[in-house]
Formats: C-alpha cells, sequence, structure tokens
C-alpha cells in the first residue's frame, strides 16, 4: 500500500479530489490540516510521497518543506497552489521539490504526477542486496538483489564496493536486462549521497525535443509551449545522484552539454543566459558499445572517455555458468509466495529446458518465464509443461499488431485525411504496448518499468487504444 500525505487546510473539496484519485486499497492517504501537524506526522511515519499547499494556516509551505527536508530529503515532496505564478513553488523545485501543481486539480494529471512519485521513491528506499548466493533471503522486493556466484559476478561486486564511496562518474554496461539500474541503485545506496535523493532518467524514452529541458530546465518563452519557467533535474536533484540510463541514445548536440556538466558541475537553462551550478553524481548505463559508436561518431569519443574513467560491465545470464539454476530457485521461491503457489520441487527436465535457452532478455525474461510457469502450475513439482515457449527468435507476435510502420503511413497519405500524425503514433503506441506486455508477461508494472513511463499512463493508454490484458501477473494491481 503506497501511503500519501496531504497537507492542506482545505477540509473539502481538495481532501475529497485526493482520497478520490488514491482509493484504498491501493493507496493509505493521510491528511494534516496545518504545517506543524504535516511536519509531526512525517516524523512519526515518514509518508512515500507527500502533498504541500503552499499557503497553510500557521506556517508557510516552504517552511514546512525545508522542516521534511530535515527529516529525510528523499521523500517526494509536490506542491500545490493557486497562484499561477508561483515563485516560491520556482523556489522549491530548485531546493529539491519533486513538482507542484495548480488548483483546481486536474485527477489525471494529479496521478500521473504521483505514480512517476512513488516510482523515484521505490527506486531511492528498496535496499539492493548484494549476495553471492541466491539462497539467502530477501524481505525486501524480488528485483532488489543482485544474485551470482560465478567469478565476473564476484568481481561485480568488488567494483561496487570500490566505487560507491568515490565520488566520481561510473559507467555501467551490458545487454538489456541484465540489472544495469540495480547496479547503479547499489552504488547510491553504498555511497556518501545515500540519505540525498536518487533520480532515474531513461533517455531512449523522452523525445529528442523535451530531454534538454527535462534535464536542465528552461525559461518562460525559450521556445513554443514554454510558459512558465522549468527547473531541470540537474538543478532539482543537486546534492543527489542522477542515472542517465540508456546515455548511449542521447541526441549529439546534446552530449557537449552532458560533457560540460561533468568537466566543470555547470550549465544553463534553455533560452537562459544564467550560469547555474549543480552538484550531482552522475551515474550513465546503456546496452550499446559506446567505444565503437564513438569510431563512427554516433557517441562523442570525449564524453565516452569521460563517462568510462570507471565501467562496470554485466554479463549476460547465458554467460553466468551455474547461477542460472540458483535465480531459477531463488525466483521460483520469491515468486511462489507472492502468486500462492506451492512449488517445492522443480524437475530435472525443467531446469535442462532453462538452461538450453540463449536468454536474450537476461535477468527480466528470467523473471516472466518464471511468474508464467508458476501461473500455469499445478501441484508441488515445477514440470516442463508449465513453462511458457521459449523461442529463440522474435515472431511476428500478436494479431494486430503492426506489420510495417512504413507501408502504414504511405497506406494512410492515400486516403483524404488530416490526421496521419496522430494515427501513426496511436498505432506505434499500440504496437509498444503489446510488445512491452508480450515480454513481460502481462505485468503492467514491469511493462511501465521496461518503457520508461508510469504505471498510471500505461493504464490510461490501455484504456484509449481499447486493449485488455488477459494475463495479469502483477499481484499488487489486482489487489488494488
Amino acid at each position: 500500500m503506497d501511503r500519501v500525505l496531504l497537507i492542506d487546510d482545505d477540509a473539502g473539496l481538495i481532501h475529497e479530489q485526493v482520497r478520490a484519485a488514491f482509493p484504498r486499497p491501493g493507496y493509505d492517504v493521510q491528511v494534516a490540516d496545518t504545517g506543524s501537524d504535516g511536519i509531526a506526522s512525517v516524523r512519526a511515519s515518514a509518508p512515500d510521497v507527500i502533498l504541500l499547499d503552499l499557503r497553510l494556516p500557521d506556517v508557510s509551505g516552504l517552511a514546512v518543506f525545508e522542516a521534511i527536508r530535515e527529516i529525510d530529503a528523499r521523500i517526494p515532496v509536490i506542491f500545490v497552489t493557486t497562484a499561477k505564478t508561483a515563485d516560491t513553488a520556482i523556489e522549491a523545485m530548485k531546493q529539491g521539490a519533486f513538482d507542484y501543481l495548480h488548483k483546481p486539480l486536474d485527477l489525471e494529471q494529479l496521478q500521473h504526477v504521483v505514480d512517476e512519485a512513488l516510482e523515484v521513491a521505490r527506486r531511492m528506499r528498496s535496499p539492493v542486496r548484494l549476495a553471492d548466493s541466491a539462497s539467502a533471503e530477501v524481505e525486501s522486493d524480488v528485483d532488489g538483489a543482485i544474485f551470482g556466484g560465478d567469478p565476473p559476478m564476484l568481481e561485480i561486486y568488488k567494483a561496487i564496493g570500490r566505487v560507491a564511496a568515490q565520488d566520481v562518474t561510473v559507467l555501467i554496461t551490458g545487454e538489456s536486462g541484465t540489472g544495469k539500474e540495480l547496479v547503479a541503485r547499489a552504488i547510491y545506496q553504498h555511497g556518501a549521497r545515500a540519505q540525498a535523493p536518487f533520480f532515474a532518467l531513461n533517455c531512449a524514452a523522452i523525445p529528442e525535443h523535451l530531454i534538454e529541458s527535462e534535464l536542465f530546465g528552461h525559461e518562460k518563452g525559450a521556445f513554443t509551449g514554454a510558459d512558465r519557467r522549468r527547473i531541470g533535474k540537474f538543478e532539482q536533484y543537486s546534492g543527489g545522484t542522477i542515472l542517465l540510463d540508456e546515455i548511449g541514445d542521447m541526441p549529439l548536440q546534446l552530449q557537449a552539454k552532458i560533457l560540460r556538466l561533468l568537466q566543470e558541475q555547470t550549465f544553463e537553462r534553455v533560452g537562459g543566459a544564467e550560469t547555474l551550478h549543480s552538484n550531482v553524481r552522475v551515474l550513465a548505463s546503456t546496452h550499446r558499445d559506446l567505444r565503437a559508436w564513438s569510431a563512427e561518431d554516433k557517441f562523442r569519443s570525449d564524453l565516452y572517455y569521460r563517462l568510462s574513467v570507471f565501467t562496470i560491465h554485466l554479463p549476460p545470464l547465458r554467460e553466468r555458468g551455474t547461477d542460472l539454476e540458483q535465480l531459477v530457485r531463488h525466483y521460483v521461491s520469491r515468486f511462489g509466495r507472492t502468486l500462492h503457489r506451492n512449488i517445492r520441487e522443480i524437475a530435472p527436465e525443467t531446469l535442462d529446458r532453462l538452461r538450453a535457452y540463449s536468454w536474450p532478455g537476461n535477468i527480466r525474461e528470467l523473471q516472466s518465464v518464471i511468474k508464467q510457469a508458476l501461473l500455469r502450475a499445478s501441484g508441488t513439482v515445477l514440470l516442463p509443461a508449465f513453462l511458457p515457449e521459449l523461442r529463440t527468435e522474435a515472431t511476428s507476435g500478436p494479431s494486430g499488431a503492426l506489420p510495417d510502420l512504413d507501408a502504414f503511413i504511405r497506406a494512410q497519405m492515400t486516403h483524404d485525411t488530416n490526421d496521419v500524425y496522430a494515427e501513426t503514433h496511436r498505432q506505434v503506441d499500440k504496437l509498444l504496448l503489446m510488445r512491452a506486455l508480450e515480454h513481460t508477461g502481462g505485468n503492467q508494472r514491469e511493462a511501465a518499468r521496461v518503457l520508461g513511463i508510469s504505471r498510471q499512463t500505461i493504464r490510461t493508454k490501455l484504456r484509449s487504444l481499447g486493449l485488455t490484458v488477459n494475463l495479469a501477473v502483477d499481484v499488487e494491481d489486482e489487489r488494488a
């Protein structure tokens, strides 16, 4: 259950709106009518996210925010305000607030922002355990552990230990699904900035024309649609840690600005002339070979050399020897409890089939396969018949998937239509969602993580596209 604290003295509409937007049993909404009550509530039991009114009867919202930061700087705080020119809210963003919203609240926007904040909070707080044996029990989230006893994994544990306390940039490489973000979170949690915020940004998931503003912010009027100043992540999370996930997909023109930030810790907002300073530790990850991309002028070589001072490379699952059996037993045990399956034994033939597979999706794919097998299982032995089809090559996918994007666009343009752009994006969204949900076995939480969007966005898009999920393996979502 996600805990949301609302600090607002409006006992009517706002309280009702927030409780309606975040109903039980998925959420627990607590309300404080004054700033002092809100601070006391945070001290007594830290919530997962806070909605904070700027105007309170006893003390300013900014003062409450500063007190909350002293208690725990990792709690995402979202300001709500009636003022359209919220200078104090912008100032709070500069000091580390997560976002600010205007009253009257747009419930869909509120749900989207809170879901994003909850995901950020989860990544900061979910402990990453390093264990050389999968027999070790992990009390936290099932995805919050890095397992493996093979020599390559033992070297990774040592590398994390060597670099975590050093305030340097780290480049984490490896195929998709090998656990690069877990390694980044382990570095963060074992470092000197563990009590400061952590934020992971997927460079491949944000449109090219928006990513510069997302990272560095922009001034009002900097471009069409920039109706207010925006505080970027490097300013918002100063003092903390930022993971630039899939940095290999970052636009070339933005890489020069990243290089300057790493070298000088300075930058300007888009459309601004003021030089700003940021004290952020940068971690980067990619599934691409940046050395090869640099040779092909697809990635700046000077940025590659700056990032790769310390590199951690994660091996693919197919190269981890005996780790596969340990991981299978661990996930059968963990997911079995979650999915209420009493599996006590794994048939040797089942392990043989799993060992024979190449695992192109690595750990993420293994988790999905185990969940699907458990949902199909009966009895106490995991038999090969319970495993989903393990295909070496991707198939054409479910019926209705888009076969050829170029052909689709050409066909649309032959008709008398004026919405080719919208329809193409709709079809791309449909294909992406189907592929992501197919990959995760219907797990909407995991599909949202793979796509780099919130669960609320996935739900909204599924409804708008008229798609349904026949196999849901996210037990928390089902209960909610």
